[in-house]
């Protein structure tokens, strides 16, 4: 009976694992980005949506051309708001 003793796998080098890292952070910023650059894509098409006529921007934008000293009063009560909530 003779015993057979398994070869151990061989180690990668301090070389090849810092390729391996860096190929995987390679991928990962790659895949944020593309994340990112669809929510941007997203978001640029719902603000545009909402600047043409009737949209809520468009009716800001409208609202506050004819009376800028009330919307910003109106913005400042709101913010007041919502900071008092946290």
């Amino acid at each position: 009976m003779t015993l057979e003793i398994p070869e151990s796998p061989l180690r990668p080098s301090l070389g090849e694992r810092a390729i391996d890292a860096a190929t995987d952070v390679s991928r990962t910023i790659t895949e944020v980005s593309d994340g990112l650059r669809t929510a941007v894509d997203r978001l640029s098409g719902a603000i545009a949506a909402s600047r043409r006529p009737g949209g809520a921007l468009a009716t800001v934008s409208a609202v506050t051309r004819e009376a800028p000293l009330a919307s910003l009063f109106v913005a400042f009560l709101l913010g007041f708001a919502v900071a008092r909530r946290r």
